[in-house]
């Protein structure tokens, strides 16, 4: 093995199970640069571990400990988080697009400047899950709440936003556009900041209770046929 492995920051290697598991041990490791594509790094504890600018395409994390990690510029397009125990993780400048969280522990967790377009986090377990410029385009995300939350430059253009709270929430520079909104609730939420664009008319009783603009108010009347002046 290259000795590159037993230092505590690991440089610009192809990495497999075999490799991450050599280095697995009381001190949390940093991966640098790092091409972990389509290793299986199932059930594995790597919590407090950072990964920077490292390459996880089709990487299975499923099931693993992943408490505290940082994940930094990282690309993992189809990467597999399922049941994994994320808390207190932080995804920063990433591109997690298509990736799978089914079922994980994503309490505390914030994403931020990240791209998770069509990424699938249903029945996600955990609370106080941040999104701050982020890309969840066409993204599976039933079921969450966002109460009270201030979401800023957060794209939800076609995604499920099924039975999602939304209540007391502030949208800033935020798209909705054509997204599931099915059972969700906007009592008393700001959606001035929110791209509404899509939406039908019979949509508009899942925001009673809600500030909308003006624009907003004429383009759901639009939807009518009705020319708002």
């Amino acid at each position: 093995m290259n000795s590159a492995l037993n230092a505590a920051s690991t440089r610009d290697q192809t990495l497999t199970r075999p490799d991450i598991e050599s280095l697995v041990g009381e001190t949390p490791r940093h991966l640098v640069g790092c091409d972990l594509s389509g290793a299986s790094l199932v059930g594995l504890d790597l919590a407090g571990w950072t990964f920077e600018a490292c390459i996880l395409h089709h990487t299975d994390l499923s099931g693993a400990t992943l408490e505290r990690t940082l994940w930094q510029s990282c690309r993992g397009s189809f990467a597999n988080f399922s049941g994994s125990d994320l808390t207190d993780a932080r995804f920063a400048s990433s591109d997690f697009n298509n990736a799978l969280f089914r079922g994980a522990s994503l309490t505390s967790v914030r994403i931020e400047s990240s791209k998770l377009t069509g990424a699938n986090l249903s029945d996600i377990r955990g609370m106080d899950l941040h999104f701050e410029e982020t890309l969840l385009i066409n993204a599976k995300l039933p079921n969450l709440s966002f109460r009270k939350m201030t979401l800023k430059r957060v794209d939800f253009s076609q995604a499920d936003l099924r039975k999602c709270d939304f209540r007391m929430t502030t949208f800033d520079d935020c798209s909705l556009r054509e997204a599931s909104l099915i059972g969700s609730r906007f009592d008393g939420s700001d959606l001035r900041g929110a791209d509404l664009g899509g939406l039908r008319l019979v949509d508009a009783s899942l925001f009673r209770g809600a500030t909308v603009s003006r624009e907003q108010a004429g383009q759901l009347l639009a939807g009518l046929g009705l020319n708002v002046r």
